[in-house]
């Protein structure tokens, strides 16, 4: 299944992460914190992460297509698992400190899961560049947001 149907499962995949954050949205906790000065609207969040999620199923998908269940796949995958888990920490469990210990691992799964696609397919690679740009950026939030509001 190298076809069309598994962009679908893809897209599911993704979409699965894409729940497990918003079953733990903002809330009061998150609106009495200090917060640094570039933090972006909360509008912004949803249609960013809506095309960056498009982006990494099709850049998956791509791979998938020419080689299979591989190494680059399952570092997608497991990006994937660390991604879903950052929105629970910091916004369920409201531990700012073990939700940046989770985006350090993440930055680090989705830099390798881009090396492993540029061996394999330049495009899909490229389609990661946006993520990768995103949680850098996030990873700086949160990092800012610890920073102001110590544990």
């Amino acid at each position: 299944m190298r076809g069309w149907k598994s962009l679908i499962v893809f897209l599911l995949l993704v979409a699965a992460a894409a729940f497990a954050g918003a079953t733990s949205a903002p809330d009061a906790w998150f609106a009495a914190l200090e917060k640094p000065s570039f933090n972006p609207p909360g509008w912004l969040f949803g249609p960013v992460w809506t095309m960056l999620y498009i982006l990494m199923a099709v850049a998956a998908w791509r791979v998938y297509r020419k080689r299979g269940f591989d190494l680059a796949v399952g570092t997608w995958l497991a990006q994937l698992a660390v991604n879903a888990a950052w929105t629970p920490l910091f916004f369920g469990l409201h531990r700012i400190d073990l939700a940046l210990l989770d985006i350090l691992v993440l930055d680090v799964l989705v830099l390798a899961t881009i090396v492993l696609f540029w061996r394999r397919d330049r495009v899909a690679a490229a389609l990661m560049l946006p993520y990768l740009a995103w949680i850098a950026f996030a990873t700086v939030l949160n990092a800012s947001i610890l920073k102001l509001n110590p544990m």
